[in-house]
């Protein structure tokens, strides 16, 4: 795939709890561009929302849970 080609947002990523806490300043910038606008597919939310698995708005794309996003 040539990089200059636009990657394909996931899916969910408007309503995904990622966006809100990237647009808040409360997510680094690089979840972002490595599951939601970049290999979403690896994304373990992605996967869990795929299967209608729940799963915490605080997990983040890895599967790791960051706690500061708890209430948020």
């Amino acid at each position: 795939m040539n990089d200059r080609k636009k990657r394909k947002t996931c899916k969910w990523y408007f309503v995904c709890p990622m966006k809100r806490y990237y647009e808040k300043g409360l997510l680094d910038k690089k979840w972002v561009e490595n599951y939601c606008q970049g290999d979403w597919h690896q994304c373990v939310r992605y996967q869990m929302e795929e299967r209608g698995e729940p799963h915490p708005d605080w997990m983040l794309p890895d599967g790791s849970m960051d706690e500061s996003l708890r209430r948020k």
